[in-house]
């Protein structure tokens, strides 16, 4: 199987900056796209930013300007640069892949555990 794992949030003031990763590990042929999603409370999740495997990324309108993903596909990460952080990026960080696993035709999608940003004075 695949497993996601996703480190570095926790507590930052307004303005602040932070760098979440994610680790992919298992029986990977390849990614495609990996991208980093966020849930906060009473709200559903929502796209961050996703990047292909060849680098062109996208990312939610309201963190342009501010958050800047990468990764690095001999190593199977991504990872999330946030800066001029709000209050409102508040939210469970998750990470997701798009996975070709070895001797598969398809591509099925994993997820981390999520980690929590919050961000407060």
């Amino acid at each position: 199987q695949v497993q996601l794992v996703e480190s570095g949030g926790g507590l930052v003031q307004p303005g602040g900056s932070l760098r979440l990763s994610c680790a992919a590990s298992g029986r990977i042929a390849s990614i495609n796209v990996m991208g980093w999603y966020r849930q906060a409370p009473g709200k559903q999740r929502e796209l961050v930013a996703v990047i292909t495997s060849g680098g062109s990324a996208n990312y939610a309108d309201s963190v342009k300007g501010r958050f800047t993903i990468s990764r690095d596909n001999a190593k199977n990460t991504a990872s999330l640069q946030m800066n001029s952080l709000k209050p409102e990026d508040t939210a469970v960080y998750y990470c997701n892949a798009k996975v070709r696993r070895l001797f598969s035709y398809i591509e099925d999608d994993y997820w981390g555990q999520g980690t929590q940003l919050t961000v407060s004075s």
